[in-house]
């Protein structure tokens, strides 16, 4: 019992102590876009041929490596979907939002949709006997025949507002940055297998990402998200969208000047959502939301330093 007493009084005062501590030397604010400003980055940046963040498919020796239990429930995983119907998103269904609120009877199929593409791809990869390619390509096409790439309750960003999406406008929201990272991906991953079959998929992708996320997220800043408009308050949605937006720029922005500009632009954004997080380190959506607030802050933190070889890096 005493030595239980005085263990308790021992981690009360320590707990004290590192609070006066923390009180007392608040660490100041970071600045991704000032520690490494655009004439930095033009000399740190790792260039799009030279980036190779991860092995390629052909890379068998790399993927063959795996754990054989790793690889055999991935390439199951990726069988489950051989021959898959994707399913249809017709308008009616998009439109059930703006109708009666509901978004689930869309975005189920819609999820399906790229689960199904990422498994065979990721399957792909593991076996390397092109067994997966044509239902790869099938899930590729269909995606980049979607007229958007978000969610009816995320269609306020467009002028038109809810109802059906307006594809003159392209505006990026959670899920339009998330389709781009996964096609981004998968043509890094798979391009010259995918070339084999036809490559005028890498092409339409190349065009589907400029429109949709690369040209859109460069030249607007009024996406509030972004952390640019005075009048909006920040959330999750800030690192969850760069994490992506940074992957599709470091993977597929050809223009390697607007590349370098581009990651600028991304960590100014990242500067805002920063140092406006609460001291507690809580995400406003609760505590399952750390892997869409912090762990996609990470996501963006490792890309960089992955991009710059390390160059940049304020994990310490």
């Amino acid at each position: 019992m005493r030595i239980n007493s005085w263990m308790k009084i021992a981690f009360v005062l320590n707990f004290i102590i590192l609070s006066l501590n923390l009180s007392l030397a608040q660490p100041g604010k970071i600045s991704l876009s000032e520690t490494y400003p655009l004439s930095a980055l033009k000399n740190i940046l790792i260039s799009q041929q030279n980036f190779h963040p991860f092995p390629r498919s052909d890379d068998r020796a790399s993927w063959n490596a795996l754990p054989e239990q790793a690889q055999q429930f991935l390439i199951e995983r990726g069988e489950r979907f051989l021959n898959f119907n994707y399913p249809a998103l017709p308008a009616t269904l998009f439109l059930e939002f703006a109708r009666d609120g509901n978004r689930e009877n869309f975005q189920k199929p819609q999820r399906e949709r790229r689960d199904a593409l990422a498994s065979l791809v990721i399957a792909e990869c593991v076996e390397g006997k092109s067994r997966f390619l044509d239902d790869i390509v099938n899930g590729i096409w269909t995606i980049c025949e979607e007229s958007y790439w978000g969610v009816p309750a995320h269609l306020s960003m467009q002028h038109r507002g809810y109802g059906l999406p307006d594809p003159s406008e392209p505006t990026v929201d959670l899920f339009v940055a998330e389709t781009g990272n996964l096609l981004a991906w998968a043509i890094y991953l798979l391009g010259e297998k995918l070339d084999r079959v036809s490559p005028l998929v890498s092409e339409r992708v190349q065009i589907e990402l400029e429109k949709r996320i690369l040209d859109p997220c460069f030249t607007r800043n009024d996406f509030w998200w972004m952390g640019f408009r005075p009048d909006v308050t920040i959330n999750n949605w800030n690192p969850w969208v760069n994490s992506n937006w940074l992957t599709v720029v470091l993977l597929n922005e050809k223009n390697e000047s607007r590349r370098i500009e581009s990651v600028s632009k991304i960590m100014q954004s990242l500067d805002v959502f920063i140092n406006s997080y609460p001291e507690d380190g809580g995400c406003d959506e609760g505590p399952g939301y750390w892997n869409r607030a912090a762990a996609s802050l990470f996501d963006c933190l490792e890309l960089l330093y992955s991009a710059t070889n390390g160059r940049i890096n304020i994990y310490q």
